[in-house]
C-alpha cells in the first residue's frame, strides 16, 4: 500500500509497505472497526474512510476477507468496504480511480478460487464480482465466464455451489444492462453459453429428482439449492438474451419443457414435509419456474404465442380442477392466476375492431386464445372462482373476530393482487369476466337467481355461498348494467337482508352494504337514497365492528357520488356524524382511523357549512389524536385533511381553532423538523384555506411566515401553494405583513428569479399588486436611466410581459408602449439609402472592429468581451422586431376588437411614431 497516511496506527512518515504489513495494520483497523465501544469504532471507521483512495488498499482488503482463519465479523466488514470502493473508484474516470495494475490483480484474485465457507459472505463476494463484471466484462476481464463455466464443472460440492452463485449474479447484473450496445455483448454472450446453461440446469434437476426419495434433508437440499441458482441462470438468459427467443430451438425447447418440470416438481412436493428448509426450497424453485414464463410473456408476448396453449391448459387444471388437489399451495395459484390474466389482458394478442389491420401474429394468439376459452371452460372458471375461491375461509372468519381491524385491512389490500389469493382471484374473475361478458353474465345471473329470498341463519354454508355470489356481482356491476334492475333489487332483496339482525348474518350485511357501494355510480335511482341513508344509519349501529367500518365506506362512495343531493342527506348529517366520530374513537388502528378520518372529511366537504352545529365533539377530538399520532405521520397526514376541510366548513370560525391549528401547521411545514417531508404538502394547503377563512391577522399567525423563507429556498414543486399563501397574507393584512417580511421576501424572490421558469417569475411579480405598482414606478422613473443599452432593456424587460390577458399587465398597457418607442428613439438609426430604420445597438460576430493605425489591436480578452456582449439581449434582440412580435401576440390573444380597445389607452402622437418605426413589418 503506497502513500498510506492516516492516525497512529500507520506513522505519518510511513509512504509504503508490503502486502503482509500493510495487511496487519488494515486488520488491526477493521477489527477495531467492528467493536461496539463508539471510542474505539469512530477513529477506525475514519482512518479506512482516508485509506479509500490510496494504492494498494483494496488489495489489502482482498487479501483478508479471503483469509478462512480470520474473524467473520472482519472479513464481512473487508467485503463491504471492497464493495463500497468498487462503486466509487473502479472507472477510470472517478477521482482517485484504481490503476489498471490493481484492477488487473485484484479481478485474478477475485475468481482464484470460490471456496467461501461463509454463505453470507459467500453472496457479498459474488455481488461484488457482478458489480465489477458490469463495468469490465467482457472487454477488461475476458477470463470470468469461462472461469465459471469451469469452476461450476468441478466435483467439489463446496466450490461448484460458490461458482453457480457467482455465475447466476454476473448473469443477472449483465442483463440489466440497457444500452445497446451492452445489451448486444449480452445477446452475443447468452448464444455463447445457452446451450451450456441448459445442459447444467438439466443435470442438477435430473440428480435432485433421483436424491428426492432418498429421505436424506441435506443431500436434497444441496442438490435443490444448485437447481434453483441454475434455473436463475437460466432466467436471465432465456427472458433478457435474445432479440427473437422463438427462432432458438434451444430456448423455445427449454420453455416448453418447464410445464413437465413443473409437474415432477408438484409431486415431488408430497414425499417433502410441510414444515422444513428443502420444502421453502423446493417451492421457491416451482415459483421460479412460473416467473420465467411471466417474464418471457412479459417482455416477449408474440414469441410466447407458441406458449398460450399449453400455459392456460396447465394453469387451469390445476387451478380449477382437481388436478391440483394435495399438490398445489398458495403463491403457486397466484402465479398461474397471473399467467391466465396476462394472456387474456395481453394488447398484443388483441385483434382491432377491424380484423384486416391486425397483425397475423395477434391474430394467432387471438385465434388459440378463443380456441381454448370454450362455453364449457369459461363456465367452470367462473363457477369455481365463485363458489371456491370467493368463499370466506376458517382462517379469514377467524381473523375477522379476533381481529376486525386486521380483518379489513386484509380485505382493502390495494397492489397486494399480485401475491395474495383472495385480491388475485378477483382481480382474475373481472378480467375475464370483461373480456367474455357475453358468454358469462347468463351463468352468474342464474347464480343469482338461486339466491332469492332470505337465506337460514343456521346454515354457514349458503350464507358464505350467498356472500360469494354477491361479491361477484359488485365487482361486475359496469358488466351487469343492462342485466340487471338494481334498484328492484335493493328494494326488494338487499334492504331486507340489511334488516337482519343475527350475528350470524354478519358477512351477508357487510357484503350487502359493500355490494351497494359497488352500484352506487352505476346505477341506483336517486329517490332511493334516503332509504340508503337510512339503513347506513342503521348499520352504523350495528353491534359488529366490520359492518361498520364496511358501511363507512359505502358512506364515502355515496358522497361522492355526483348525483349526491345535500338536501336528501342533510336530515341524516347529525346522526351519521355522530355515530363516524364515535367509530373514530373505538378504532385502534392506524390504517382504519386514517380511513374512518377520510369518511369524515368526505362528508364535511360535501356539506360545507351546514357541517357547523355538529362539529364541537371532533374539534376537541383532534388535537388529542394528533398527540397521539406523533409516531405515524400518514395518519397525521389525514387529520390534516380533515383540518383543511373543516377550516372550509367553519369559515371565519376556524379562528377559535388557531390555538391547535397553528401549531399544527407551523410543525407540518418547517423544513426543519423530519415529519415535514410526509406533511408538508397538507400542511401548506391548511395554511393557505386558513389565510382564506381567516377573518384577521393575528400575531400567531403572522408568526408562523417565518417558516416560508427556506420553503422558498427549496424551489420544489409546492412554490406555487407558497405563492398563494404569500398573496393570502398580502390580502388579509398587507401594510402588516410587508413592515414585517418585505426585506426578507424580496431577497428570497431575487434568489428564486435566477433559477425558477418564465411562468415562476411572473407568480413572483404578481404578489399584491406589486406587478402594477412596480410597472408604474418603473415608467415614472424612466428619465432616471441615462445609458442607451438600458433604457433598451428596460423596454424588452417590460416588453416580455406581452402577451397577456392579465388585467394588471392591461391596465399598464400605455406605461409599456410609452417606454418601447423612447427606447426607439435611443437606438433605431435610419439608412439614407433606404430610408428604413434599423437598431443601432445589435452586434453580430461577422463585424470586425475597425482600428486605426493610432489604435492597439483587439487583445484575447477584448474578443471574450465582445463574445460576451454578443449573448447579451441588448446586442441580440432588436427592439424593433420584438415590439412588432410582442403586439401582434397581444393582438391575437385579445381579437382585433380588443387588441384595438387596448391601442385607444396609448396617446395618438405616440401611436403615430410607433407606426412610422414599424413600417415594413
Amino acid at each position: 500500500m503506497v502513500a498510506v497516511v492516516g492516525t497512529s496506527q500507520l506513522g505519518t512518515d510511513q509512504v509504503s509497505m508490503d502486502l503482509n504489513s500493510a495487511s496487519t495494520v488494515v486488520l488491526q483497523v477493521l477489527t477495531q472497526a467492528t467493536s461496539q465501544d463508539t471510542a474505539v469504532l469512530k477513529p477506525a471507521e475514519e482512518q479506512l474512510k482516508q485509506w479509500e483512495t490510496q494504492p494498494g488498499f483494496y488489495s489489502v482488503l482482498l487479501n483478508i476477507f479471503t483469509n478462512h482463519t480470520l474473524d467473520i465479523n472482519v472479513r464481512w466488514l473487508a467485503v463491504l468496504y471492497f464493495k463500497h470502493g468498487i462503486d466509487r473508484y473502479w472507472r477510470r474516470v472517478a477521482p482517485h480511480a484504481l490503476s489498471e495494475e490493481e484492477k488487473t490483480t485484484l479481478r485474478a484474485g477475485l475468481i482464484t478460487n470460490f471456496n467461501e465457507p461463509i454463505n453470507q459472505i459467500a453472496t457479498q463476494i459474488a455481488v461484488l464480482i457482478a458489480k465489477v463484471a458490469r463495468l469490465d466484462c467482457p472487454r477488461q476481464w475476458p477470463e470470468l465466464i469461462p472461469t465459471l463455466i469451469e469452476s461450476v464443472k468441478v466435483q467439489d460440492d463446496l466450490r461448484q455451489h460458490r461458482a453457480l452463485l457467482t455465475f447466476y449474479h454476473v448473469t443477472k447484473t449483465l442483463a440489466s444492462k440497457r444500452l445497446a450496445a451492452d445489451r448486444k455483448l449480452f445477446y452475443d454472450l447468452a448464444s455463447g453459453i445457452y446451450n451450456f446453461a441448459c445442459s447444467l440446469w438439466n443435470h442438477h434437476t435430473d440428480t435432485f429428482l433421483q436424491q428426492v426419495s432418498s429421505g436424506n434433508e441435506a443431500v436434497i437440499l444441496s442438490s435443490l439449492e444448485r437447481t434453483l441458482l441454475s434455473l436463475k441462470v437460466l432466467r436471465k438468459l432465456t427472458v433478457n438474451g435474445f432479440v427473437e427467443p422463438h427462432k432458438n430451438m434451444e430456448v423455445m425447447g427449454f420453455l416448453h419443457g418447464i410445464f413437465e418440470r413443473l409437474k415432477q416438481f408438484l409431486e415431488c412436493s408430497r414425499s417433502i414435509g410441510s414444515d422444513n428448509v428443502c420444502r421453502d426450497r423446493l417451492e421457491k424453485t416451482i415459483i421460479l419456474f412460473t416467473k420465467v414464463l411471466l417474464d418471457f410473456l412479459d417482455q416477449h408476448p408474440f414469441s410466447f404465442t407458441p406458449l398460450i396453449q399449453r400455459s392456460l391448459e396447465f394453469s387451469v387444471s390445476y387451478v380449477f380442477t382437481e388436478v391440483g388437489e394435495g399438490v398445489t399451495f398458495e403463491r403457486f395459484i397466484v402465479q398461474c392466476m397471473n399467467l391466465i390474466k396476462m394472456i387474456v389482458k395481453n394488447y398484443a394478442y388483441k385483434p382491432s375492431k377491424n380484423f384486416e389491420d391486425s397483425s397475423p401474429e395477434t391474430l394467432e394468439a387471438h385465434k388459440i386464445k378463443m380456441a381454448f376459452f370454450t362455453y364449457p371452460t369459461l363456465t367452470e372458471i367462473c363457477r369455481r372462482l365463485v363458489s371456491h375461491y370467493f368463499l370466506l375461509t376458517e382462517e379469514e372468519l377467524t381473523m375477522w373476530e379476533e381481529d376486525p381491524e386486521g380483518f379489513t385491512v386484509e380485505e382493502t389490500g390495494g397492489d397486494s393482487w399480485k401475491y395474495s389469493l383472495r385480491p388475485c382471484t378477483e382481480v382474475l374473475f373481472i378480467d375475464i369476466f370483461h373480456e367474455y361478458n357475453q358468454t358469462l353474465t347468463p351463468v352468474l345471473l342464474e347464480m343469482m337467481q338461486t339466491l332469492q329470498g332470505p337465506t337460514n341463519v343456521e346454515d354457514m354454508n349458503a350464507l358464505l355461498i350467498k356472500d360469494a355470489v354477491y361479491n361477484a356481482v359488485g365487482l361486475a356491476a359496469y358488466e351487469l348494467f343492462d342485466s340487471v334492475d338494481f334498484d328492484q333489487w335493493f328494494k326488494n332483496q338487499l334492504l331486507p337482508e340489511l334488516q337482519v339482525i343475527h350475528n350470524r348474518y354478519k358477512p351477508l350485511r357487510r357484503r350487502v352494504i359493500w355490494l351497494i357501494g359497488q352500484w352506487i355510480s352505476v346505477k341506483f335511482k336517486s329517490d332511493l337514497r334516503p332509504m340508503l341513508y337510512e339503513a347506513i344509519c342503521n348499520l352504523l349501529q350495528d353491534q359488529d365492528l366490520v359492518v361498520r367500518i364496511e358501511t363507512a365506506t359505502t358512506l364515502k362512495l355515496t358522497v361522492d357520488d355526483f348525483e349526491f343531493r345535500t338536501d336528501q342527506f342533510l336530515p341524516y348529517l347529525e346522526t351519521m356524524f355522530t355515530l363516524l366520530f364515535q367509530l373514530l374513537q373505538q378504532v385502534t388502528e392506524c390504517d382504519t382511523k386514517m380511513h374512518v378520518l377520510h369518511v369524515l372529511s368526505c362528508v364535511i366537504e360535501r356539506v360545507n357549512m351546514q357541517i357547523r352545529p355538529y362539529v364541537g365533539c371532533l374539534v376537541q377530538y383532534l388535537p388529542l389524536l394528533w398527540k397521539q399520532s406523533e409516531e405515524h405521520n400518514m395518519l397525521r397526514c389525514a387529520i390534516l385533511t380533515t383540518l383543511i376541510h373543516l377550516v372550509q366548513g367553519l369559515g371565519a370560525d376556524s379562528k377559535n381553532l388557531y390555538p391547535f391549528l397553528l401549531p399544527v401547521i407551523q410543525l407540518s411545514t418547517d423544513v426543519s423538523q423530519p415529519p415535514h417531508v410526509y406533511l408538508l404538502e397538507d400542511g401548506l394547503e391548511l395554511w393557505l384555506v386558513t389565510l382564506e377563512n381567516s377573518p384577521c391577522i393575528t400575531p400567531e399567525l403572522l408568526r408562523i411566515f417565518q417558516n416560508m423563507s427556506p420553503l422558498l429556498e427549496l424551489s420544489s414543486e409546492n412554490l406555487r401553494t407558497c405563492f398563494k399563501i404569500i398573496n393570502g397574507y398580502i390580502f388579509l393584512s398587507s401594510t402588516e405583513f410587508l413592515q414585517t417580511y418585505a426585506v426578507g421576501l424580496c431577497q428570497s424572490f431575487c434568489e428564486l428569479l435566477k433559477e425558477i421558469t418564465t411562468e415562476g417569475q411572473v407568480q413572483v411579480l404578481k404578489m399584491d399588486q406589486l406587478l402594477g405598482n412596480m410597472i408604474e414606478m418603473w415608467v415614472d422613473r424612466m428619465d432616471n436611466i441615462t445609458q442607451p443599452e438600458r433604457r433598451k432593456l428596460s423596454a424588452l424587460a417590460l416588453l416580455s410581459l406581452l402577451p397577456s390577458d392579465n388585467s394588471i399587465i392591461q391596465d399598464k398597457f400605455c406605461g409599456i408602449i410609452n417606454i418601447s418607442v423612447e427606447g426607439l428613439h435611443d437606438v433605431m438609426t435610419e439608412d439614407p439609402e433606404t430610408g428604413t430604420y434599423k437598431d443601432c445597438m445589435l452586434m453580430s460576430h461577422l463585424e470586425e472592429p475597425k482600428v486605426t493605425e493610432d489604435e492597439e489591436p483587439p487583445t484575447e480578452q477584448d474578443k471574450r468581451k465582445k463574445m460576451l456582449a454578443l449573448k447579451d439581449p441588448v446586442h441580440m434582440v432588436s427592439l424593433q422586431q420584438f415590439i412588432y412580435e410582442k403586439l401582434k401576440a397581444q393582438q391575437e390573444m385579445l381579437g382585433e376588437q380588443g387588441f384595438q380597445s387596448l391601442m385607444e389607452t396609448v396617446d395618438t402622437e405616440i401611436v403615430t411614431q410607433l407606426q412610422e418605426f414599424l413600417q415594413g413589418f
